[in-house]
Parts: structure tokens; C-alpha cells; sequence
């Protein structure tokens, strides 16, 4: 039996991303307590600038505002940044409240 994610969307990097910056401690299955920083948000997943320790399928659990405790699984890295998708997609109206509090500033917002 194989570890790792299983993951039913394929490939949704072409989602709205929004800039955010968001330190967070994530619990790693593995590596216990993780501190990365997460740089973008879409509703299907995010993407840290410090995985030093991550790889592709690794999973986490992460704590967002509004929505709470959410599985994520690394889709790939890079140098030190890492892609990950939920486990599940967070809802629209979710999502934005998500997004109006982790990115004040209505200038960085995407276009609703």
C-alpha cells in the first residue's frame, strides 16, 4: 500500500491566487511542528517560501482563519518554496472571509 496523497483535482495552479503573508506553525505527520510562511492563498491551496524540510506528498495539517484546521499535501517544490492543495475546497464565501482578514489591504485583493 503506497503513502502519500490521493488526490482528486488534478491541477488547479491556475486558480485565483492571493498574496498574503501569513507566518504559521503547521503540524507535520513526520516532522511534528513546522513555522513556514505561507505567500499565496487560493481556495485550493497555498504555497510556502521556506519548506527546507517538505517534499512532494508530504501531508500537514494547517490552521487558517474562519475555516480552522484543514489537511494539505505538498504538489511540488522548489528550491525553498512549496505548492499544496486541500483536502478539500474551502467555500467561496469562506474563502473570502479568509482572504479579508489575512489581506487588509483591499489594493493586494484580486478582483472579486
Amino acid at each position: 500500500m503506497t503513502g502519500g496523497a490521493n488526490l482528486s483535482v488534478t491541477d488547479m495552479r491556475r486558480a485565483a491566487r492571493h498574496p498574503v503573508d501569513y507566518p504559521v506553525i503547521v503540524e507535520h505527520f513526520e516532522h511534528g511542528d513546522l513555522k513556514l510562511h505561507v505567500s499565496n492563498l487560493s481556495a485550493h491551496g497555498f504555497m510556502v517560501d521556506d519548506a527546507h524540510q517538505l517534499a512532494r506528498g508530504d501531508r500537514i495539517i494547517i490552521r487558517l482563519p474562519v475555516v480552522g484546521r484543514i489537511e494539505a499535501y505538498v504538489i511540488w517544490t522548489r528550491d525553498t518554496r512549496a505548492g499544496f492543495q486541500f483536502e478539500r475546497i474551502i467555500r467561496l464565501d469562506d474563502f473570502i472571509a479568509i482572504i479579508d482578514e489575512l489581506q487588509p489591504n483591499p489594493r493586494l485583493r484580486r478582483p472579486r
